[in-house]
């Protein structure tokens, strides 16, 4: 795994160097946690590092950050809670989750606690340097209005979903995939757009899309006898229909 730390080998253009951003490191084991702050820190980035749950909402709290490296299986609370308290809190540093668990229930779990980004245990330090400048490349934006196609809203401050006078209850993913079917309704979307648009990097394509438009069905579109959120087979694609 690591090889590029070890060796010293990576090489990075100036274009790669982050500008002084201030990363929290937060893994279990001393030889792992090492090297991802020495690559780390070599590459320009200011790191911080602990090694459980409890120092790293200390530190996420305390300090703030540019972005966290977070080990799924560090001692209690571990990764995906740390990450559901942070969002409960109202703490929105990118987060990157960093698992050897990759089976799809696990990976669902970590991005609905609230992660950006998952990285599947072994993994090269140019792939993580990679998900990183992805994580951390947005911007604030301006407060985004209220989104309503038909009876259905989507209120992006609040994270407020309604059906007619009905609430609906979403996961931060599920919330993320219909804000981006909302936001090009009738367009045919495939599941890299998806992805791009909802998790920043592919991660393990059409399965993880298609598990989310599923569970995102069942929420938005069964209850009510409705069809917006709609699959099309032949290509492998979606769109969300307003005449559903």
């Amino acid at each position: 795994m690591m090889e590029n730390l070890q060796t010293g080998r990576t090489r990075w253009g100036d274009d790669a160097t982050p500008a002084a951003m201030r990363l929290l490191v937060v893994e279990d084991d001393p030889t792992m946690s090492a090297l991802l702050v020495r690559g780390l820190e070599r590459v320009g980035y200011v790191v911080d590092a602990v090694d459980n749950g409890p120092d790293a909402l200390w530190s996420v709290f305390e300090n703030g950050y540019d972005a966290v490296v977070l080990d799924a299986m560090i001692p209690p609370p571990d990764g995906f809670e740390v990450c559901r308290r942070m969002r409960e809190e109202g703490r929105w540093e990118p987060v990157l989750l960093v698992t050897a668990r990759d089976a799809v229930p696990d990976r669902v779990r970590g991005l609905d606690a609230g992660a950006d980004d998952y990285l599947l245990k072994p993994f090269t330090f140019a792939e993580l340097y990679a998900r990183l400048r992805a994580v951390t490349r947005r911007h604030p934006h301006a407060r985004p209005a209220l989104v309503q196609i038909g009876d259905l809203s989507l209120d992006p401050v609040s994270r407020v979903v309604r059906r007619g006078g009905t609430r609906i209850a979403l996961s931060p993913r599920e919330f993320a995939l219909l804000a981006a079917f909302l936001s090009r309704p009738g367009e045919v979307l495939s599941p890299s757009d998806l992805l791009d648009d909802v998790w920043d990097l592919a991660l393990d394509g059409p399965e993880l899309v298609g598990a989310y438009v599923r569970y995102l069905r069942d929420k938005v579109d069964r209850p009510f006898a409705r069809q917006n959120i709609q699959e099309i087979p032949e290509i492998g694609a979606y769109r969300f229909d307003p005449e559903g």
